[in-house]
């Protein structure tokens, strides 16, 4: 019998007049963080001192900690767990073994539009972890669980854990110097210890850079955040905040779900097919997909630089003379390369190749940009 439990480990019910706080938001109210709504969650946006580029370099220089803890959490077990999430997301789970983790899309039945993406830690043929976004979890969850055979559990464990992710050229070094395991492969995790507290270690971010992500049991978060703090100090960690984590993901070119990626935006689309398993006989979809693929998209997920010194935001408008040809989804100032960057649907007959310009509506002002290649900085990941 199928069976769906909740966990409200200490926090809060959400409602739409309380949002749900991490485990360590006393933490961030001491260090004087601005905080912003996430996906129902009230989380940090910056820290004082020197604001999103202060803490944006820190991560490409040094290493910087974020609480992450808004990101979804849900667990599948029971025999052919591992069988059955990989028969409705979309990425082929059988290409991973236990220890391994895999970033995966939950996607329409009918349109292939982009429900969520995913992160899936396989720990056994029963037992699968699941990352997804906080505003999604919910529907991730009920997904799932209406379509489970009997005899598996899908838990949603979302306020259950925390997650902290150490992201950075140094942070191996921080993490080395709390016993913790650092030398795994890139996409796999391993158990910890820190201050009596058992989490899981994984290689993975969103960052571009080598990094960590720590699942942590909620009561024991706040032990957890001090201690990485601590033996961060020796090599100027800073608290990072989730604006220094857009414009970290946005150079490196990962996509947004509800900008970049959405139900409206397939992985064809978003140019994310390298996530979808094309040769699994099933898989939610999977039909409307590989006819996307076989016929071409409509439209793509292309790189833009700004050629001058304008800023590009979402929404904003793509020309080519003066046909509109598509919008802005993610857009920023790169930190790293002082100049504007973005992420743009635009219209396959276009016709663009990188290096082409184009123009962009920046508040009644066309601005120039150029078509390039994500991502925008060189990656570090490994």
């Amino acid at each position: 019998m199928l069976t769906i439990r909740t966990d409200p480990g200490k926090l809060p019910p959400m409602t739409d007049a309380v949002p749900l706080l991490s485990p360590v938001h006393d933490r961030h109210v001491a260090l004087g963080a601005k905080f912003a709504s996430f996906g129902g969650w009230e989380m940090p946006l910056e820290y004082p001192g020197g604001g999103v580029i202060r803490e944006h370099t820190a991560v490409r220089t040094g290493v910087g900690i974020f609480d992450v803890s808004h990101l979804g959490k849900a667990r599948v077990r029971g025999a052919g767990a591992a069988a059955f999430v990989n028969s409705t997301l979309a990425n082929d789970l059988d290409r991973i073994g236990p220890g391994q983790a895999q970033y995966t899309l939950c996607c329409e039945p009918a349109t292939g539009g982009v429900v969520d993406d995913i992160i899936a830690y396989r720990y056994a043929d029963d037992h699968v972890f699941l990352i997804p976004n906080a505003a999604n979890t919910a529907e991730v969850v009920r997904r799932l669980a209406a379509a489970a055979p009997a005899g598996l559990t899908v838990t949603d464990e979302h306020t259950g854990h925390a997650i902290f992710a150490v992201q950075g050229p140094s942070s191996a070094s921080v993490l080395a110097a709390l016993g913790l395991p650092t030398e795994h492969d890139y996409m796999s995790f391993e158990p910890g210890t820190v201050e009596g507290v058992d989490l899981v270690v994984c290689r993975t971010g969103y960052t571009g850079e080598h990094g960590y992500e720590l699942v942590v049991p909620a009561a024991g978060a706040g032990a957890v955040w001090d201690a990485v703090l601590a033996a961060g100090a020796a090599f100027d960690i800073l608290p990072c905040g989730l604006g220094a984590r857009d414009t970290l993901r946005t150079e490196m070119g990962y996509a947004l779900h509800g900008q970049d990626l959405g139900p409206d935006i397939t992985p064809v689309q978003g140019r994310v097919g390298w996530a979808v398993g094309w040769n699994k006989p099933e898989f939610w979809g999977r039909e409307p997909l590989l006819a996307e693929k076989a016929a071409g998209p409509r439209r793509t997920l292309r790189g833009l630089e700004a050629v001058g010194r304008a800023i590009p935001r979402p929404h904003m408008t793509v020309y080519v003379g003066d046909e509109a040809i598509g919008e802005i989804t993610s857009g920023t100032f790169s930190p790293t390369k002082k100049v504007g960057i973005a992420l743009a649907l635009l219209d396959t007959a276009a016709g663009l190749k990188d290096g082409d310009t184009v123009e962009v509506d920046i508040r009644g002002r066309r601005a120039e940009m150029k078509v390039v290649k994500p991502p925008f900085v060189t990656p570090s990941v490994r």
